[in-house]
C-alpha cells in the first residue's frame, strides 16, 4: 500500500543521520541534567529504594568496602532517575524523528501515546517494587544459616534492585509496542494468536536471563508478562483495525481522486 508523501521534501540519507545524532545528543543531554538535578535527593532515594530489606524481620546487613563506594552509588541512584524523568523527552525525540514519515492522521496518536507510554513504566516499576523484591529479598536471605547471615555491599544490592525496577517498567511497554507494530501492519492479531505457545517459552526465557536464578524471581516476571501478552493480543486487534480502516479510507479517497 503506497502511502501520500510527506509535505516535506525527501531528505538524503546523509541528513537523515545527522538528524537522528542531533536527537540523541537531545536525549543524552536531558539524561545529564536530570541526573546531576536529582543528585542531592539521593538521600532520600537511598532510603526509599533500601526500605524493602529493612522492613524484613531479618534484614541484610548492608555495607560499602570502598572510600568512594557510597558516591558511586548515588551516582548510580542519580543516573537511573535521570534517565526515568528523560523518558518523555526520550519518546518526544523518537517520535520527531519518525514523524516525518507519518500521515497527518497517524501525528495525532503521539499525545495519548506519550502518556500511555510513560504510565505504562512506571506501573512496571511500582510493581516490581512493591510486588517483586519484597517477596524475591527474603527467598533469596533465606538460603542463608543460622551462622551464615547475609551481609551485602550496598553497590551490588543497589545494582539489584534497580535492574529489577528498570527491566520491569520497559517489559511493561509491551502493550504499547504492539499497537504501533500492529498499526502499522508489522505484526498482527493472527500471527500473535498463532505463536502463542512460543510466545510464551521465550518469556520464561526472557525472565530467566533478567532475574536472579531462582524460581521465585522468574516467576514474578513472567506471569505479568503473560497477562500483558494477552492484552497485547487485544491490542493488537484494535491496532490493526485502525489500520484496515486507513487504508480503506485513503483508498476511497484516492479511487475519487482519480475518477474527478
Amino acid at each position: 500500500m503506497k502511502r501520500k508523501k510527506s509535505n516535506q521534501k525527501d531528505m538524503p540519507f546523509l541528513d537523515h543521520l545527522e538528524e537522528l545524532r542531533w536527537r540523541i545528543l537531545k536525549g543524552l543531554a536531558s539524561i545529564i541534567v536530570f541526573t546531576f538535578a536529582t543528585f542531592p535527593f539521593t538521600g532520600y532515594l537511598l532510603n526509599f529504594l533500601t526500605y524493602p530489606n529493612n522492613r524484613l524481620s531479618k534484614p541484610a546487613k548492608l555495607i560499602f568496602l570502598k572510600p568512594a563506594g557510597m558516591l558511586a552509588v548515588r551516582m548510580e541512584i542519580s543516573l537511573a532517575m535521570g534517565i526515568i524523568i528523560s523518558l518523555p523527552v526520550l519518546f518526544y525525540q523518537a517520535w520527531q524523528f519518525i514523524v516525518p514519515g507519518l500521515l497527518p492522521k497517524e501525528r495525532k496518536y503521539f499525545p495519548p501515546a506519550l502518556l500511555f507510554t510513560t504510565f505504562c513504566f512506571l506501573i512496571g516499576a511500582a510493581f516490581a517494587y512493591t510486588v517483586m523484591i519484597p517477596n524475591i529479598l527474603p527467598f533469596l536471605f533465606s538460603m542463608g544459616t543460622e551462622t551464615i547471615e547475609a551481609t551485602i555491599n550496598i553497590t551490588e544490592y543497589m545494582s539489584f534492585i534497580l535492574r529489577l525496577i528498570l527491566v520491569a517498567g520497559l517489559t511493561f511497554e509491551l502493550p504499547v509496542l504492539t499497537f504501533f507494530l500492529s498499526r502499522t501492519g508489522l505484526l498482527t492479531p493472527k500471527f500473535m494468536k498463532k505463536y502463542r505457545r512460543y510466545g510464551i517459552v521465550l518469556i520464561f526465557i526472557f525472565a530467566a536471563i533478567v532475574t536472579p536464578p531462582d524460581p521465585m524471581s522468574q516467576i514474578l516476571m513472567a506471569l505479568p508478562l503473560l497477562l500483558l501478552y494477552e492484552i497485547s493480543i487485544w491490542i493488537s486487534v484494535l491496532g490493526y483495525r485502525k489500520k484496515e480502516k486507513s487504508d480503506k479510507a485513503w483508498e476511497e479517497e484516492h479511487r475519487s481522486s482519480k475518477t474527478t
